[in-house]
Parts: structure tokens; C-alpha cells; sequence
């Protein structure tokens, strides 16, 4: 398992090409689920995404005359999706690492992405969901005898590493070690360990003169 899209993302997505009518779009979003339709060009480049949002939107209000909302549907179901389809959209490669997908997310605000390769040609998508069973399953969380453990951080140089000796030496594996900044982290260094034997890992760390955090347990993330 590995950090880049290309193993978690949604392969061969389902695209429309630029002609297709927004009424055939929005009947392939409700039939599927799904939020998010890529837009492609012959050979498979991509040229923009449509999402329900933009379908939603380009239907005539409620408040309208019925026979003008009439007349406006009919016209709004003939349209084709490049007159509503966000052009050029942000994308994701296959080598794009899952911490890339995560902050381009958070900062455009969108619930998925394309993945493109060199020359733009669509070859997956990766949505929220997606990246979050993929996080779960790099980090086993919810697996049994996971858990997470909080040791204080004095600001040593070799701090890490003597928690890794300790963890290696008793033969417990973990998924991920993590020093934050001193305000974020509320100087703690936190180990994501798989164990059932929570207690000995705690008092291996101790024997090591390391302080294991165990109070607050509410505000550790």
C-alpha cells in the first residue's frame, strides 16, 4: 500500500464528452450516485468537470410562470454540458501523493478530482471518500488494537528515534509518527501503534525515559 493517488483512486471513471445534453448528465448522476462528472474530449483528454451542483443550478426557479418554467426546462435540458462544466479544473496526477490530494481538496473546496496523466488524458478520479478509506487503510484505523500514543516531547534532537528503538526492540509495529509544531502538537509527539497490549508499550516507553501523556486525552487529535 503507498502514499500515491494511483493506488487509490477510482479508475477508467465514467466521462461524458461536451455535447452530451445536461438532462442525459443529470440522469448518469442520479443512476450512479455520484457527484461529480469528468468532461473529455475524443481520445480521453480531459477538458472540464460537471457536478450536481452545476446541474442544479442550471435549471429554471420554482417561482417562474408554469408555462415560462415550461418553455426554460425544455430549453435547459437541451443544452449541452460544456455550457455549464467548469473548464480547465484543478487535477491530480497518478504520482500525486494522497497529502497533495488532501490539501488541494481543502483549499478548493471540492469533493473530488480528476487524475490525468502527461497530455491530459483522464485516467481516474479521486474523491473525499476515497481518500479517507485510503488513509484508513494506511493507518489501520479502526483495525483492532490500534491506537494512538502521546509521548511528550522535550524538543531532544534524537526524541524520534529513541521512540522507534523502543517500539522495534518491542517488536510492536506502527503506521505513522508524527512531531508537530510545538503550539499544534501541544508539545507532543504523537505513534499511531498496533498492538493489544497497550499497557506494555506504555511502560516500555516509560522505562526508556520517555513520558508517555495519557491526561487531556479529549484534545489529542
Amino acid at each position: 500500500m503507498s502514499m500515491y493517488v494511483a493506488d487509490h483512486m477510482t479508475r477508467d471513471p465514467v466521462a461524458v464528452g461536451p455535447d452530451l445534453s445536461i438532462a442525459e448528465a443529470r440522469s448518469i448522476l442520479a443512476s450512479r450516485d455520484f457527484r461529480h462528472l469528468p468532461v473529455v474530449e475524443a481520445g480521453g483528454r480531459l477538458v472540464g468537470v460537471v457536478t450536481d451542483r452545476d446541474l442544479r443550478s442550471a435549471y429554471p426557479s420554482t417561482v417562474l410562470p408554469e408555462d415560462r418554467r415550461r418553455a426554460a426546462l425544455a430549453e435547459v435540458e437541451r443544452t449541452p454540458v460544456r455550457r455549464v462544466m467548469s473548464p480547465d479544473p484543478a487535477v491530480l496526477s497518478p504520482l500525486s501523493t494522497l497529502d497533495d490530494a488532501l490539501v488541494l481538496l481543502d483549499r478548493l473546496r471540492v469533493g473530488a478530482l480528476p487524475v490525468v496523466e502527461i497530455g491530459g488524458r483522464l485516467v481516474g478520479i479521486l474523491s473525499i471518500r476515497d481518500l479517507i478509506r485510503a488513509y484508513g487503510r494506511l493507518f489501520g484505523l479502526g483495525e483492532k488494537g490500534g491506537a494512538l500514543v502521546a509521548v511528550r516531547d522535550t524538543g531532544e534532537a534524537d526524541l524520534l528515534t529513541r521512540i522507534v528503538h523502543v517500539l522495534e526492540r518491542e517488536g510492536v509495529s506502527f503506521t505513522r509518527l508524527v512531531r508537530p509544531g510545538p503550539e499544534a502538537g501541544r508539545g507532543r509527539v504523537y505513534v499511531r501503534v498496533r498492538t493489544l497490549n497497550l499497557r506494555a508499550v506504555h511502560a516500555a516507553l516509560a522505562a526508556a525515559g520517555l513520558e508517555v501523556v495519557t491526561e487531556g486525552r479529549p484534545d489529542v487529535p
